[in-house]
């Protein structure tokens, strides 16, 4: 796998990711929950691991909203935590870290064993493998997990490579869900 090429892959999703959320972003982000919530329901998740969104992701925040007034379902979020991210239970206040993400407090409450990951991508390769920003957070995380939840993955337009772009560590999703 050429690193160059990765990275020129990346460049040019994050351009089609800008542009494509400047038009129709609320749109696509309610087309995308509903199918989320479609998949929560059917696959019975109990734990559910979500993110709290960037501009050119997926809004999953009123999804993460409704899900927390169900009494039956748990939400967490990443934390950035050493060179990957722990899981800590959703909770206000959120506070802007590093990269401009939000987060909550952090948490030494030990969470449930998740169900589900919904994971936000910059684009997938040819085998449904992610191409994320490139830190390799979500990588390191589920390689030291120790179980396989489902993952989802989830964007506003899809941005696909038509070749092997990834590598041995990187995840691969059960479902990728796009507008």
């Amino acid at each position: 796998m050429n690193v160059n090429h990765k990275s020129d892959f990346r460049k040019s999703c994050i351009k089609k990711l800008e542009f494509s959320s400047r038009f129709s972003k609320f749109y696509k982000d309610k087309i995308i929950i509903k199918k989320l919530e479609n998949l929560i329901d059917k696959s019975k998740a109990k734990n559910i691991l979500l993110y709290i969104p960037l501009g050119t992701e997926v809004d999953t925040k009123p999804l993460i909203n409704k899900l927390r007034k169900n009494k039956n379902k748990n939400i967490y979020v990443p934390f950035m935590y050493e060179d990957s991210f722990k899981i800590v239970k959703y909770r206000l206040p959120l506070h802007r870290k590093k990269f401009g993400i939000k987060e909550p407090n952090n948490s030494f409450y030990k969470a449930q064993k998740i169900d589900m990951a919904i994971i936000p991508i910059v684009g997938v390769d040819i085998i449904g493998k992610r191409i994320g920003f490139g830190k390799g957070m979500y990588d390191r995380f589920f390689d030291r997990l120790g179980y396989k939840p489902i993952l989802v993955f989830t964007q506003l337009t899809l941005c696909k490579s038509d070749e092997i772009l990834s590598e041995k560590h990187d995840i691969q999703a059960d479902y990728i869900i796009t507008s």
